[in-house]
């Protein structure tokens, strides 16, 4: 019995493409990803002489990079997530990478495969644009979920320091020195900002649709109405504290209890294609009886349009919002 090794090919090249954006992304900002996992960036900057306004345009810039270049085609996918990550590479590098990564699939296909080279194009451009998204939307997921577990200690520590007299735009710029990244630069990019004039309220809100975190919004809103119509605020921020942080653990007790069927999930849906890589591996001619039949393009057809609607269904039944 003959293996067709193709598709273990095409897994083990994209696999090696994923790696390579990783590993690009430590040649070239190894040392400011280990610095900010242990400092605050925007505090960095700033002992290294850089005077106030100086570091909030810069981050200003940065926060725009991506979210500017939204009109470019097929960027236009990347551009909230490569935000919400944070991502160092620029739009035209990280769209070079995509090239980039297409070529060496393209290579890598070329030479351990014999296929056509339709075929052969078509699955590099896959792998290198598809490795590169999941690759910013595993670093944006991993972001935002940081800021969560952030959130509720930073709120806490800004109940605090109103409750000893401190001023709230004071109280946040204690936030932004003593947490650590990345919450810690996005509250001093506030703090920054309201220092020079614009309204708490308004950057809050800024913040949060950057982000897209529902809590920031809470926060954002709290302010807001109590810029509006005065009241204890100290207090209006302890309430949400507690809310936040019942609302997190309440998340992760869902998550635990839904995994299993998560899991399940992923796994019924990934099912029929692990089937389809096996036959094929094994008996690499096993279609080739009806190949030419004209109801076989149809059933194809059909069969992918049954796997998406599948693959919606179960995420739908498992993924509840809290």
């Amino acid at each position: 019995m003959s293996i067709a090794t193709d598709p273990l090919i095409y897994l083990l090249i994209f696999a090696g493409v994923f790696g390579l954006i990783e590993g690009l992304y430590l040649t070239f900002f190894g040392k400011s990803i280990s610095l900010n996992s242990k400092v605050n960036r925007r505090l960095e900057m700033l002992e290294k002489g850089s005077n106030r306004e100086e570091v909030l345009e810069k981050l200003r810039k940065e926060m725009e990079l991506h979210m500017a270049s939204r009109e470019i085609p097929l960027y236009s996918m990347l551009a909230e997530k490569a935000q919400k990550a944070a991502i160092a590479f620029s739009p035209p590098q990280l769209m070079g990478i995509m090239a980039g990564l297409s070529l060496v699939a393209f290579i890598g296909l070329t030479i351990m495969t014999e296929t056509s080279l339709a075929v052969r194009a078509a699955i590099s451009v896959v792998m290198g644009v598809g490795a590169v998204y999941m690759w910013v939307n595993n670093k944006a997921n991993k972001r935002i979920s940081m800021i969560e577990e952030q959130l509720p200690d930073a709120v806490e520590l800004m109940v605090r320091s109103l409750r000893v007299g401190h001023p709230f735009s004071s109280a946040l710029g204690i936030v932004a020195k003593e947490v650590q990244d990345p919450l810690a630069t996005e509250f001093g990019i506030v703090a920054d900002e309201a220092a020079y004039g614009r309204d708490m309220g308004e950057a809050l809100k800024d913040m949060a649709e950057r982000i897209g975190l529902q809590d920031l919004r809470f926060l954002a809103v709290a302010v807001t109405i109590q810029q509006q119509s005065g009241g204890n605020l100290a207090e209006v921020l302890a309430g949400l504290a507690q809310v936040i942080r019942a609302r997190f653990k309440l998340f992760r007790r869902v998550k635990a209890i839904t995994a299993e069927a998560q899991w399940s999930g992923k796994f019924l849906s990934a099912f029929p294609l692990l089937a389809l890589i096996g036959i094929l591996m094994t008996d690499p001619h096993y279609y080739d009886a009806v190949m030419d039949h004209p109801y076989f393009i149809p059933c194809c057809i059909a069969v992918a349009l049954f796997l998406v609607v599948n693959v919606i269904v179960m995420r739908r039944m498992v993924n509840i919002q809290v």
